[in-house]
């Protein structure tokens, strides 16, 4: 089975009760690269690091078969701020 961006979405918003999860193909159309951004009220109170692990824990079998990935992992407080200074 192939790896995609909706298949890696849709896994971190199951495990992680993401409110809000965006994940975009970096590598042209193969699936070897991927950018991520996710919002999950999981991450509250954690530290950036804690954060990362339980999204790789998340993606442990892709992570495996891709080469690169990357993540930004915010609380909803966060990404409502962001939101806010972009509008």
């Amino acid at each position: 089975m192939a790896i995609t961006a909706e298949s890696i979405r849709a896994k971190l918003q199951d495990a992680l009760e993401a409110q809000h999860v965006e994940v975009e193909d970096t590598s042209g159309g193969c699936g070897q690269a991927f950018e991520a951004v996710i919002v999950s009220t999981q991450f509250q109170g954690l530290p950036l690091l804690k954060r990362h692990r339980l999204v790789n824990t998340a993606l442990e079998d892709e992570l495996k078969a891709i080469h690169a990935f990357s993540q930004k992992t915010y609380t909803p407080e966060q990404w409502t701020k962001i939101q806010e200074k972009a509008a």
